[in-house]
């Protein structure tokens, strides 16, 4: 463990205090992190000034760039990995508070599993949805688009001292990679702002890679509604969930029969809500979230055939 260097790369944007918090609990840290980069959106360099303070109390070694006009968590998360020299690197929120063995038993982990590709925690504050969204879900969240990850959230408390569990997928406010299976690999800048999505996209081109979440490893994630979308949270969800279908879901008649059923799930809620509070938002915001989506994905197929074209001129 003594031997893995980790890079701790951090987004920010406008959330001085938030980040504070989550650099405070790094610096204490069982085992410290290697370098921790921190690309910073900010509109000002308040940011900046405090982490830069706190690295001078801690000894904790900072590389911090302001970048106002940057635009997207996935931009910067791939200007991070630039810079990157660590043999683990881990991606955290700006509004996460770490358990001090957080890193350790990440390490612990890719030491245990020298097969894991990727190593994700557990959020110890997620909140459970309501029994309706829960029903909602079971009903119309199929094939591909259910999600692994969420009910080992749910069960935080229980499995504490639970054995890492396989996943297909990772959030991004708390994944790690072994540097050298993603050293070359870059976050889809497709998705713009906001951008949902890019952590599962981003965990789907690893192909078949192992990846296991450690309920061990743990932190608070307390959702900061600075920079966040304020209309209805159908806009977010199938934004992300029409990317993710578009660019690596679309073939095969089921699931091109799930994402059928999932629509009809969000028009159903999107009318229930309609109705129940006498307004189109819900219904605009779903219009919006799937144009969005397929805008996206209409976005990264032009680019990746855009660098297919220049790879074959390259060998030209």
């Amino acid at each position: 463990m003594a031997n893995l260097c980790v890079s701790v790369i951090v987004p920010t944007k406008n959330r001085p205090t938030d980040l504070e918090r989550a650099v405070r609990s790094l610096c204490l840290q069982s085992v410290p992190a290697c370098e921790l980069i921190i690309i910073d959106q900010s509109a000002s360099n308040e940011t900046g000034e405090r982490i830069a303070a706190l690295a001078r109390e801690s000894g904790l070694h900072v590389v911090s760039e302001w970048h106002p006009t940057l635009s997207g968590v996935s931009v910067a998360r791939n200007r991070g990995m630039d810079l990157a020299k660590g043999d683990v690197i881990l991606f955290l929120d700006d509004d996460i508070e770490m358990e001090p063995e957080f890193i350790e038993q990440l390490l612990t982990t890719y030491e245990e599993y020298p097969e894991a590709v990727g190593v994700s925690g557990i959020f110890t504050n997620y909140r459970v949805p309501a029994a309706a969204f829960r029903a909602w879900s079971k009903c119309f969240v199929r094939g591909p688009f259910r999600d692994d990850r969420q009910p080992l959230y749910s069960k935080a408390a229980e499995l504490r001292k639970a054995q890492p569990l396989p996943v297909t997928r990772f959030t991004g406010a708390l994944m790690s990679f072994r540097g050298c299976a993603v050293r070359d690999l870059r976050f889809d800048t497709a998705l713009h702002g906001v951008c949902d999505g890019e952590d599962v996209d981003f965990c789907l081109r690893l192909g078949d890679a192992f990846l296991v979440i450690n309920p061990r490893a743990r932190l608070a994630h307390y959702h900061s509604q600075s920079e966040r979308l304020t209309d209805h949270w159908s806009r977010r969800a199938l934004r992300a969930q029409w990317f993710l279908y578009l660019k690596h879901w679309n073939r095969g008649a089921r699931n091109r029969l799930a994402a059928a059923w999932l629509l009809v799930g969000y028009v159903f809620v999107a009318m229930i809500s309609g109705l129940s509070h006498f307004s189109t938002a819900p219904v605009k915001a779903l219009v919006t979230g799937l144009n969005e989506g397929r805008a996206a994905a209409r976005r990264a197929s032009w680019w990746s055939l855009a660098k297919g074209r220049r790879g074959l001129r390259n060998a030209e």
